[in-house]
């Protein structure tokens, strides 16, 4: 019989403090449900990858994680989603924190159509800094940790759409980083960019586990292995995604204990 997907998580997983948690999560579009009563726990300060065939939840779950769900018409969340512990979703949960606190880098580039200095100036603005001193500090910050400060401080004022593909993807997660999230959500942040760019954002992410909780949805399963401290595998069961397996990295990889993980990595599934 083929292990229970909570079954696989092993103990020293359990153990470690979680940021993130949900219990019984469940997504539906109007009367399709795209999750079915997801468990799973994100440990802090570590990157966790979710991996799967396309159409099987992982963009969804992200989306729960700081309720843009609430964008979305016809979308329903049940179940709980915990932040440090708090359930995001409860009544009168302040979702524009929540947004700062958990931040999103989408699977293209989308830099604001405005100056490299006003794609972070503004959202910064958003959320309370209007010093102007505090402004341009926060983002040489920003910038400095993405690797970007050099190639751009004397062209701040010129229009962020110059940029190359990577640069603007850079960007938009030091557009993120300044807000000083505690989670950091990438959703395929890769995929559109060339190989060169790519690997220049992959070795941007894995910096980012020394001070962030980061969880990115790859379909590289050789990017998870190379990047990832925990591998979450979803599938599509009976018409609604769910969570197959999860183990750290190596694990995942080496000794899968599920059946469709063990035919996921190997390349004879998805």
């Amino acid at each position: 019989m083929s292990a229970s997907p909570r079954e696989t998580l092993d103990s020293p997983q359990k153990l470690q403090d979680a940021c993130i948690s949900t219990e019984g999560l469940s997504v539906s579009y109007a009367k399709s449900y795209a999750l079915r009563d997801l468990h799973l726990e994100i440990p802090r300060g570590s990157i966790t990858a979710l991996v799967g065939p396309s159409g099987c939840g992982k963009s969804s779950f992200l989306k729960t994680l700081n309720r843009l769900t609430d964008l979305i018409t016809g979308c329903r969340v049940t179940g709980s989603v915990r932040l440090d512990g708090e359930d995001i979703y409860q009544s009168g949960f302040d979702v524009l924190s929540l947004r700062r606190r958990v931040g999103m880098i989408f699977q293209k580039p989308n830099p604001f159509p405005l100056s490299i200095r006003r794609n972070l100036t503004l959202p910064l603005e958003e959320h309370g800094t209007q010093d102007s001193a505090a402004l341009a500090a926060k983002t040489e910050a920003a910038l400095r940790d993405v690797g970007l400060w050099d190639e751009v401080k004397d062209r701040l004022d010129s229009s962020a759409m110059i940029l190359s593909g990577g640069q603007q993807q850079r960007l938009c997660i030091a557009r993120a980083l300044a807000l000083g999230p505690e989670v950091v959500l990438l959703d395929e942040p890769c995929s559109a960019l060339d190989p060169l760019s790519s690997a220049v954002v992959e070795d941007l992410i894995a910096s980012l586990r020394e001070s962030y909780t980061v969880i990115i949805v790859t379909h590289n399963l050789s990017q998870a292995r190379r990047i990832a401290d925990q591998t979450a595998l979803f599938w599509l069961e009976n018409g609604a995604g769910t969570l197959i397996e999860t183990a750290p990295t190596e694990q995942f990889f080496s000794q899968p204990q599920h059946r469709l993980t063990k035919e996921y990595v190997s390349g004879a599934r998805g």
